[in-house]
């Protein structure tokens, strides 16, 4: 039996928008009001987003149940699996007292907090978005700085809003890339639009946050090395996105502010040092040798280094069907229902294409960056050899992460069941076309969409995916270059990133919080809400005021 997807079931595109707009509204309403616990929030919306595909979008009940199960293994497989690696090797660290040591060494730096959350959650989490992506980055700079002395909901706050800057590029530009691919225009000029709309975004986040902790005094105090950070930051993204492509510039960004502003902290120092803890004793002598930090440092740096592994052509041939590690791949097909949901085209009904349900497992596959959790689990091993850690001690450590992790994954896979109902039953794409409706005033939406989509899918790049041929064709119906909506779509999606679901059961996992989603929705939701409008409103000044810097489309 065929499911051909309604994008209007209701005949008129604001009445169905609000009813499939219910499932995300159950999800704020139990966070922001109820303050429910995250999987229980979750599990709400599940029911509601069920509900609403049934009866309302006509989906038939074994389709549901599919999209359910392909989505909540989906949240297990790869991105908990990414969670579990990463807090395992954080565990490694703190068990062998590696940690003590990085924490020594970063305070040999800076002792002063509002820099250690740029040098860490900032330029470091820029660094892991753009080789691992997929909440890594969020879960391993928390953990850092509550280990460093911060509070554990202020930490994971506060890296939530430093990960906007580099996700618009995600793990090695696959956000741009894949839509590029779908709407047939190269990503050059998509990567160069959105170097130019994040300029003013990755400029302010840096000084956002040292406000956020210590207000306009904060920024103060700190502004040469928050200053150094940002520029330097912002001004090597730009450059590279918009002349090397989607694939490097948050890697590069990251590496080139972190060493700078690194180097300006040797012959600068703010002269208050501000902390969120009782710490008082600063003035102490560095003791620690290059070897003693580097050793310390080394289960990060090979978590580096095996992600740079995974993401080289020769290591990716390897898992090519036939080759020596091909048979690490799997699919699992729903046979009887396989291809059985058609997605019309959102500009020619006509244009039908089956909308596939397959679950693919990889279980060490180069071939993406969706596996980096087995990257990060091979550095963790070899971190246990070169931190002397006995097995007992490694087994006491993965024993107590996947204690910690099992409701944060339940959570994790219960917004991603949510997400990928909604998508298969054509609930995410009735949203996005009801704003495509907005005329002129489109360019003000536009990001908006992206909003939604990184919100209802956790992952810029299947917003991109989702709505890229709407922006597209929006652009061409207003006679605006494509680009800048295909752009827009990408950059709101970043501010939509610190308040979705996903994300925010990844930052709760990581420092402790757990049963506390809600706190950390409401931290978050409102910074998000003041971001969307303002890149809205940024939008619609460069579409009609400044068309000048849209760069041309080249189509393939």
């Amino acid at each position: 039996m065929e499911f051909i997807q309604n994008y209007d079931p209701l005949g008129n595109i604001t009445l169905s928008a609000i009813v499939a707009f219910l499932p995300i509204l159950c999800f704020l309403a139990s966070l922001v009001f109820f303050k429910l616990k995250g999987y229980q929030a979750g599990f709400l919306t599940v029911v509601v987003s069920c509900i609403v595909a049934l009866f309302v979008y006509d989906m038939p009940s074994n389709l549901v149940g599919a999209s359910f199960i392909q989505g909540f293994i989906n949240g297990m497989w790869p991105i908990a699996w990414i969670i579990i690696a990463a807090i395992f090797l954080y565990k490694l660290s703190v068990k062998s007292g590696a940690f003590e040591i990085i924490k020594q060494s970063v305070m040999s730096i800076t002792p002063d907090h509002r820099i250690q959350v740029i040098l860490i959650g900032f330029c470091f989490g820029s660094f892991l978005e753009g080789a691992i992506g997929f909440g890594g980055p969020v879960a391993i700079t928390a953990a850092l700085l509550v280990g460093l002395g911060l509070k554990p909901l202020y930490a994971a706050g506060l890296c939530l809003i430093a990960n906007t800057a580099p996700v618009a590029f995600g793990a090695v530009g696959i956000p741009i890339i894949a839509m590029s691919n779908l709407v047939g225009v190269e990503q050059h000029a998509v990567s160069a639009m959105v170097g130019r709309m994040l300029v003013p975004l990755s400029l302010s986040i840096p000084f956002f946050i040292v406000f956020l902790m210590n207000g306009f005094k904060g920024v103060r105090e700190t502004f040469p090395a928050i200053f150094v950070a940002a520029l330097s930051f912002t001004g090597t993204q730009f450059f590279s996105s918009n002349h090397l492509g989607a694939e490097l510039p948050d890697i590069i960004s990251a590496i080139v502010s972190l060493a700078v502003t690194t180097l300006f902290l040797k012959v600068w120092k703010p002269k208050n040092i501000f902390r969120l803890d009782d710490e008082k004793n600063f003035e102490f002598k560095n003791t620690l040798s290059f070897g003693e930090v580097l050793r310390a440092w080394m289960p990060f740096v090979l978590l580096v280094v095996c992600i740079i592994v995974w993401t080289q052509p020769w290591f990716k041939v390897l898992f090519e069907k036939g080759a020596i590690l091909g048979f690490t791949s799997f699919g699992i097909q729903f046979n009887n229902i396989s291809d059985v949901i058609l997605s019309p085209n959102i500009v020619n009904a006509d244009e039908i294409k089956p909308l596939a349900l397959g679950l693919n497992i990889d279980l060490i596959n180069g071939k993406t960056v969706a596996q980096a959790g087995t990257a990060i689990l091979l550095a963790a091993f070899l971190s246990m050899w070169i931190l002397k850690i006995k097995a007992s001690d490694a087994a006491e450590c993965f024993g107590a992460t996947l204690k910690e992790m099992a409701i944060p994954c339940l959570t994790i896979g219960l917004v991603v069941a949510f997400a990928f109902i909604s998508k298969n039953s054509g609930m995410s794409t009735t949203l996005g076309l009801a704003l495509a409706h907005t005329g002129d005033a489109f360019a003000f939406f536009s990001p908006i969409i992206g909003w939604i989509g990184v919100f209802l899918t956790g992952s810029d790049t299947s917003a991109n995916l989702l709505f890229g041929t709407l922006q597209q064709v929006s652009a061409q119906k207003l006679g605006i270059s494509e680009t800048l909506f295909l752009a827009a779509n990408s950059v709101g999606g970043v501010v939509g990133k610190m308040i979705s679901p996903q994300s925010i059961a990844i930052a709760c996992a990581a420092v402790g919080l757990v049963g506390r989603e809600s706190d950390l929705f409401r931290f978050a939701v409102k910074y998000s809400i003041a971001f969307i409008i303002l890149v809205g409103l940024w939008t619609l000044f460069i579409a009609f005021m400044i068309p000048e810097i849209i760069p041309a489309v080249i189509t393939k």
